[in-house]
């Protein structure tokens, strides 16, 4: 079931966001969800990818594609 979301902006950046939608035909309301989208998955792969570093620098030792399929094949 949709939300209505509401968020208050003034009229120039209401302008700049509609003339962005517009250019890539989009609605304003089909882009700013996108861009919320895209701002939230960005935050979950960094964060993942720090997660991943961390445990990359505890053991650092990496394996060819050759490796490991002689390993698991």
């Amino acid at each position: 079931m949709p939300t209505t979301f509401t968020i208050d902006i003034n009229e120039s950046q209401k302008t700049l966001i509609a003339k962005y939608a517009a250019i890539h035909g989009k609605s304003i309301e089909a882009f700013m969800l996108e861009a919320t989208l895209d701002v939230i998955e960005d935050a979950i792969d960094l964060r993942d990818w720090k997660i991943a570093k961390e445990e990359f620098d505890q053991d650092p030792i990496t394996y060819s594609a050759e490796e490991i399929a002689k390993k698991y094949l």
